[in-house]
């Protein structure tokens, strides 16, 4: 049976929405600050030439630096302003959070409240800004080497001079974008940085699409295998759906107390996602491939097959392909890793436990306490095997079946998950804002109506 939230909910209209002027401010800021996103993403850094740029990339296209040009929104193949996106903050995010599991200095910090929040998040951006420019620098040194072995000048004075000033740019880029998605969160609709990789990733979906429609057309591709990755997509698209919204219910009991109709007690759920980390496990694992792998391939541009040194990192190239069995690896890995640590860090057994036993609830059959503890514990860690099994499966099937069949689709299980999971929590929050709006009328109204009785 459906909640009064939820029939409330069901039961909001566009009248609403058009009478919730807070809900459309937020709406329109986060608009806004998308578009910028997408500007910037077309302002070339400092003495690169777009046009041999552009000839550039198109020669050097395949591998994992597609899969990073997707969730920069083709920043990187036009070696924007903010060609690294906001990848340098999610990775210095995982650090600082790792850390804080491991060094008990920032443990302690992490229990100071809100003030060792803001601590924690200046450590954050202190890392953001010393991986970018590690990677901004190897971007510049691999650009001049690419551009000298393709006979096209997309550098037009390469040298010290050009890596300083496409460094600095690159910090500022992905510093801006770090201040917009913190921006976004807390005066617009949704997560910030969730929201500009999502946007990042439509911008790609019509080219997409496109592709594929007119690959149908000319016959590059057969009619059945055009409308079974169409069927493949909508069916993907609804499961994830279907996974985004399960949940594994717990009874929750508390002790009896007298009503009209004599002693009741009170029952209620505890909901436990089956996927309580959401799209972090996808974003953080990519993100942690990424770094290295920009370094590698841009590294490799300047290296020699003869050497050693440059043996290494033309096989280490090869092998950690988009595709290839060593990075899907890695790739499964890294989200099986992180779906477990961000439920842990996400939902607290231990905080749980002693909340229910504070308010005089219980698990039936459970006692209170410790025992609680262990149950809460025992159920979320087979969920969680669960939800990290679905994680894995979205992110590297698809992809896996579009190398193997050779199908030019490039929207992978990952993308399709961001867009879903985005989408999703965007529109629960809307939703939030609306009821919010809609309660607070009744509110007005019942203080109007007491007013009128006196």
């Amino acid at each position: 049976m459906a909640s009064a939230a939820d029939q409330m909910a069901q039961s909001i209209s566009l009248a609403k929405f058009a009478q919730a002027t807070d809900l459309k401010k937020r709406l329109w800021f986060t608009i806004g600050a998308l578009i910028v996103f997408r500007l910037l993403s077309y302002v070339p850094l400092p003495g690169i030439d777009p046009t041999a740029l552009g000839l550039l990339s198109q020669r050097t296209t395949g591998g994992v630096l597609d899969f990073f040009n997707t969730f920069s929104g083709g920043s990187l193949s036009r070696m924007s302003l903010i060609a690294l996106g906001v990848m340098p903050y999610i990775t210095a995010s995982i650090v600082v959070q790792l850390s804080t599991s491991l060094s008990p200095q920032l443990a302690a910090i992490k229990k100071e409240g809100e003030s060792g929040r803001k601590k924690l998040n200046q450590y954050t951006r202190y890392g953001t800004v010393a991986l970018t420019a590690i990677q901004g620098y190897f971007i510049a040194v691999g650009l001049e080497a690419l551009s000298a072995s393709n006979g096209l000048a997309a550098v037009i004075e390469p040298g010290m001079t050009f890596r300083v000033a496409a460094v600095v740019s690159l910090i500022g880029g992905t510093m801006f974008l770090m201040w917009l998605g913190e921006q976004i969160t807390s005066r617009g609709i949704g997560n910030g940085v969730s929201l500009i990789i999502m946007a990042g990733i439509v911008a790609h979906l019509p080219t997409t699409l496109v592709n594929l429609l007119e690959g149908g057309r000319s016959g590059s591709i057969d009619a059945v295998r055009l409308i079974g990755i169409i069927i493949a997509v909508v069916a993907l698209i609804l499961f994830i759906c279907f996974m985004e919204r399960a949940q594994r219910r717990i009874l929750i009991q508390y002790p009896k107390r007298q009503t009209q109709r004599g002693m009741q007690a009170d029952r209620s759920h505890l909901p436990l996602k089956i996927n309580t980390a959401g799209v972090i496990p996808p974003i953080f694992a990519s993100s942690l491939l990424l770094m290295p792998l920009t370094i590698s391939q841009f590294a490799g541009q300047r290296v020699a097959g003869q050497s050693k040194w440059g043996d290494f990192i033309i096989t280490l190239n090869q092998y950690l392909a988009h595709g290839q069995p060593v990075y899907m690896a890695l790739y499964a890995a890294g989200i099986i890793f992180f779906s477990f640590f961000y439920t842990a860090v996400v939902f607290n057994p231990e905080e749980t436990a002693d909340n229910l036993k504070r308010y005089g609830g219980f698990i039936p059959g459970i006692r209170p306490g410790k025992n609680t503890e262990n149950y809460f514990d025992y159920v979320l860690t087979r969920i969680t095997v669960i939800g990290a099994a679905y994680l894995t499966i979205i992110c590297l099937l698809p992809e896996y079946l579009v190398s193997a069949l050779s199908i030019p689709f490039y929207l992978g299980g990952t993308s399709l998950l961001i867009v879903v999971n985005v989408t999703m929590d965007t529109v629960t929050q809307i939703q939030s804002h609306l009821l919010a709006h809609q309660y607070g009328d009744l509110i007005k109204k019942a203080k109007l109506k007491g007013g009128r009785l006196r």
